[in-house]
């Protein structure tokens, strides 16, 4: 557990109330407690994560031992697994060999659109929110339904920026399904931008990502955003 010491009265904290505060970070760092915590990426350790989420609570001035914040780094920690779920899965995986054989119009686009997702920003890790949108066009084979939402889903929840998002589900069904074409769009709600920053609210923020015939071929591509209603 982290040191900290119990401040009382005379007008020092909120109301009178006992303050909780952090050790001074000099002392942190020389506690060897700390400097033999070493992590591994991606061994989602939550005992760590509940650790610093305590020590982010001591820092802003709260005391994580009252009532409503005991549970509080526990909680956020399993958030964060919830969240960033993503890092631990692969487009192998999801897509489970779910590619089928199935007489197709030649040229004929199949679009999934209005894709809810969840995502947190790499910069401030406060979460983006949105609608993805996606059309292939087959070669071979087609994918089924529920894959391209799972796909967008794994690399969805990770930290992110939504340029690198829409270019990352696109290369995934090129390399999944080696189709005609495909194209990528995303719609997001950033919080960074509307809870700080320019504090703006209501800006949607729209990403595309094309490969293949959506490249060359712009009746395909506007055929593609009647569908989705842009």
């Amino acid at each position: 557990m982290l040191n900290h010491t119990n401040l009382h009265g005379n007008g020092n904290g909120h109301n009178g109330h006992h303050v909780v505060v952090a050790e001074p970070i000099e002392a942190l760092e020389h506690d060897h407690t700390h400097e033999e915590t070493h992590v591994q990426p991606g061994t989602g350790s939550m005992d760590v994560i509940e650790k610093s989420v305590e020590l982010i609570l001591l820092s802003v001035g709260e005391n994580p031992s009252r009532d409503g914040l005991q549970r509080t780094p526990h909680r956020v920690a399993k958030m964060y697994g919830e969240l960033l779920e993503g890092y631990h899965k692969d487009l192998e995986t999801v897509v489970n060999n779910a590619l089928f054989d199935v007489e197709y119009g030649e040229g004929e686009m199949v679009v999934v659109a209005n894709i809810e997702y969840n995502s947190m920003c790499e910069h401030h890790m406060l979460p983006f929110t949105g609608k993805a949108h996606v059309a292939y066009i087959p070669r071979d084979k087609v994918i089924g339904l529920s894959k391209i939402p799972r796909i967008v889903d794994m690399f969805a929840r990770r930290l992110q920026v939504q340029e690198r998002l829409t270019n990352e589900v696109a290369d995934a069904l090129v390399e999944a399904l080696d189709p005609v074409g495909v194209m990528v769009v995303f719609e997001g709600q950033h919080s960074c931008a509307s809870l700080r920053g320019v504090k703006k609210h209501g800006v949607n923020m729209v990403t595309t990502a094309k490969r293949g015939e959506f490249r060359t071929n712009r009746d395909l591509r506007d055929e593609f955003y009647r569908m989705i209603g842009m």
